[in-house]
């Protein structure tokens, strides 16, 4: 039976059980319960509240500032009894683990990072950091008073780092994070141990706020979250397929800040495509890589019990940034997906399918019919005009990447 909320004792979680120090305190709450409830919105406090049962994440609540406030939240018992299922028949990690930090100019957030790497519950066998061309020595300092491996990368590129990270790697599994990121201590436990077939390729994390303290974070959570819910999923042949008539939605499968390979698969079908990413494209070498390893036959899990927590930008530039690379990166993946895979959905996406959709918006923008999702609906077709130039521009570029 459910409780509600008026008859449970909400607990915070144990900073024991997080990353002490860090979370809990900034727009983003984490509640322990014991069961099934039900919480009216006037019980919660503004911002986002994070539901844990026993030591994972099940589910969450916003609740807005002006009076917005969501009528209820409920975690129903079949949620927990399907999270107790996955539970039970977790097995211990068995295979080894490099942990790959891709960074540049950001010493404070890496060393952020990097400090929660002792707490793991399994020890990664290394710790790669790649300095993808910081201009000073402040990476190279933390990353050895860290006492990790040390890589440089003059070219700068995300997916240029990446691939140096996994060249490097000397283990069967090549787990990345960002250096914006803090790691729950199971992060990288529960991230190898679902890798628990062969067919299993690729594995992604439940990549939660960090905090949320201004309008710039609270809109990338509602918006643009990297968030995939509370339930493992797993991707496969059947699954990619059953998208003939669509593009299948890659970026589903999880996010580039929290997530693993199997080392063997680099040398299958080859590495990050470095046209993307940071520094390139702008964004999608992620996702891209997975649409790869799909569609050959390869299968792909996310994996919500491995939880990371993510610094979102906190201003209004910045995030106007981020937006503008997402939608270049999306819109040069897209066609690198088609030249990859010869899959036409890709190029009939980027050329007619999405040009349309932004125009729907554009119109009903035009006629006062404006989503709160559009604030940012300039960059978005910047960016997105923009990385089909980029494409086009730098199609014939050598990109054998194995």
């Amino acid at each position: 039976m459910m409780a509600r909320s008026d008859g449970l004792k909400m607990k915070h979680m144990d900073d024991s059980s997080l990353i002490e120090g860090w979370l809990g305190k900034e727009g983003v709450n984490h509640v322990g319960i014991s069961g099934p409830v039900e919480f009216r919105g006037s019980d919660l406090p503004e911002g986002m509240t994070v539901f844990w049962w026993k030591d994972r994440p099940v589910g969450h609540c916003m609740v807005k500032s002006g009076g917005r406030s969501p009528t209820h939240a409920r975690i129903e018992a079949d949620v927990l009894d399907r999270i107790a299922a996955e539970e039970q028949a977790r097995q211990g990690p068995v295979l080894s683990a490099s942990v790959v930090i891709c960074t540049r100019d950001r010493p404070e957030a890496l060393q952020r990072c990097l400090a929660s790497l002792p707490q793991q519950t399994y020890p990664p066998r290394e710790i790669i950091v790649v300095d993808n061309a910081s201009r000073d020595q402040g990476t190279r300092a933390v990353v050895l008073a860290a006492g990790a491996s040390y890589v440089r990368e003059d070219r700068p590129g995300l997916d240029i780092a990446r691939n140096s990270g996994a060249r490097r790697a000397n283990s069967e599994i090549v787990a990345y994070t960002d250096d914006d990121v803090i790691l729950h201590r199971h992060w990288l436990e529960r991230l190898v141990t679902a890798f628990d077939s062969p067919q299993i390729a690729a594995v992604t994390g439940l990549v939660l706020p960090a905090e949320l303290t201004t309008e710039a974070q609270v809109h990338f959570e509602t918006y643009w979250s990297f968030g995939q819910g509370y339930h493992r999923q797993d991707f496969d042949a059947t699954r990619f397929a059953a998208h003939a008539d669509g593009v299948f939605p890659a970026w589903k499968v999880g996010a580039g800040a929290s997530m693993a390979f199997r080392r063997e698969v680099f040398d299958r079908v080859g590495y990050f495509d470095e046209r993307l990413d940071v520094g390139q494209a702008g964004c999608s070498g992620d996702s891209e890589f997975w649409y790869r390893l799909l569609a050959k036959g390869g299968s792909c899990r996310y994996e919500p019990s491995s939880v990371a927590f993510h610094f979102h930008r906190r201003t209004m530039e910045g995030l106007s940034r981020q937006i503008f690379h997402y939608m270049r990166g999306h819109a040069a993946a897209l066609l690198v997906q088609y030249e990859r895979t010869g899959i036409a959905m890709n190029r009939t996406q980027a050329l007619r399918r999405m040009p349309g959709w932004y125009a729907s918006r554009l119109w009903a923008r035009l006629f006062g019919r404006e989503s709160p999702q559009d604030r940012f609906l300039r960059e978005e077709i910047l960016g997105y005009l923009s990385g089909l130039l980029f494409y086009y521009r730098n199609r014939g570029r050598s990109h054998d990447l194995r």
